[in-house]
């Protein structure tokens, strides 16, 4: 009891001290990098997201099978990823109100909750994806059962949860951690693998889709990295962090959050393109049959060593555990801003669990999960993005903050890449093509 009551109070005294910190630099007293750090949080958070293990699922298939061919998809889908959680953020910081509350707000009932339940089966996609990419990595490096390392990743999931209790900055902190493992994983990859720097070049100003096969891929790369949950989590995270006292502190705070979202989301890009170019280098010429994250792994060993074997795992439970968690804040974000109640956490995380082990438990293949649950993922997206942007666009919500004409045109040609992908997606699983 006593030490609760220490860790609640070292956690109060941490948020006092940030809450000080963001106030001078609103007030003037802080300049510089001093007064944009304070402020750097949310987008680290949401851009957890844009790393998770079903992003190590795509970018393999990716990778081994089309070689460098597909990197334009993930440079365009992480551009069209910062414009809408920029969005987002702005959404938050001026309105004090996330995406689904204004959604709740501003939709009929009956058009709620279908947006809800959509949003709902969209979560549980998103936590199978993280689940197993967590058990499979403590599965391959101790040895355990694939069902023992989704309990242990629910149960590190669950008390790092439990940490928020202590204030949102360490929370954050602990977040940008683990986006700093990943990120220096993927660096030591790129020292160790054989990369064709001219075909990454290629790849990423050539757009085109070698086969009826890359179409799948590239919509679930589009799933991977622009996610619905992160849309929507974004302006819960920016809503209440720290209330602009007028307009002057509201456009300082849009500004730094757009510095935020560029710095987090570029970051997240570059760990996604090294994915790519990683497998490519690896896998593409005389393994490009490598579809799965357990064969990428006991294939890199004999290729590269075991320390690029071994660093894959590390960052692969990194991404599982650090997204489990986000995944969760943005759960609870979801389900209080459509139907306006909150649940316990325990409870938040057993109803986007269950589905997960369901399907270990009847044996699917799980990197084929994994890809499945990004195209599920890659559908739902039209729903955060069209409201987010028709929203941002209403002059009577953002008043003075309200969307250009090039955003508004920007913003209009990300969503139609999202519904061209996904209608040609739908087209290809009916057989017309």
């Amino acid at each position: 009891m006593l030490r609760d009551e220490m860790q609640m109070a070292s956690g109060s005294t941490m948020a006092s001290r940030h809450e000080q910190a963001m106030r001078d630099a609103l007030d003037g007293r802080r300049t510089g990098i001093r007064a944009f750090l304070p402020f750097f949080g949310p987008a680290v958070i949401a851009s957890i997201a844009y790393m998770d293990p079903g992003n190590f699922a795509t970018n393999i298939q990716a990778g081994a099978g089309y070689g460098y061919a597909l990197l334009w998809v993930l440079l365009a889908a992480n551009l069209i990823a910062m414009l809408f959680q920029a969005l987002s953020a702005k959404l938050g910081i001026v309105t004090g109100m996330n995406l689904a509350e204004m959604c709740r707000e501003q939709y009929p009932k009956p058009m709620v909750y279908a947006m809800w339940a959509v949003s709902e089966i969209a979560a549980m996609a998103t936590d199978l994806a993280e689940f197993l990419g967590g058990a499979i990595g403590l599965s391959l490096i101790f040895g355990m059962p694939l069902l023992a390392g989704m309990v242990v990743t629910a149960i590190i999931t669950y008390l790092i949860l439990i940490m928020e209790q202590g204030g949102f900055r360490r929370m954050e902190i602990l977040i940008g951690a683990f986006v700093a493992v990943i990120s220096l994983s993927y660096l030591i990859e790129m020292l160790i693998a054989p990369v064709e720097w001219g075909s990454v070049a290629q790849g990423l100003t050539t757009p085109r889709l070698p086969d009826t096969n890359a179409l799948m891929i590239a919509v679930g790369i589009v799933g991977a990295t622009v996610m619905p949950h992160a849309v929507f989590l974004h302006s819960g995270l920016t809503q209440d962090r720290i209330r602009p006292a007028n307009d002057r502190e509201r456009r300082m705070l849009v500004r730094f959050s757009n510095r935020e979202v560029v710095i987090a989301l570029a970051a997240a890009g570059l760990v996604n393109m090294a994915m790519v170019i990683m497998a490519a280098a690896a896998f593409h010429l005389g393994h490009s049959e490598v579809a799965e994250i357990e064969t990428a792994y006991h294939t890199l060993t004999p290729l590269l060593g075991g320390a690029a074997a071994s660093v894959f795992l590390v960052s692969l439970i990194a991404s599982g555990v650090s997204s489990s968690v986000v995944g969760t804040m943005a759960g609870q974000v979801i389900m209080q801003g459509f139907v306006g109640f909150r649940i316990p956490l325990l409870v938040r995380r057993l109803v986007t669990m269950v589905p997960a082990f369901a399907v270990v438990l009847m044996g699917v293949d799980s990197t084929k999960a994994l890809v499945v649950s990004q195209v599920i993922l890659s559908i739902a997206l039209p729903i955060p993005m069209l409201a987010l942007l028709h929203f941002t666009s209403k002059r009577s919500i953002m008043g003075d903050y309200v969307n250009g004409m090039s955003i508004r045109v920007l913003g209009a040609v990300g969503a139609t890449v999202v519904l061209c992908l996904n209608f040609l997606l739908l087209a290809q699983v009916a057989g017309l093509f």
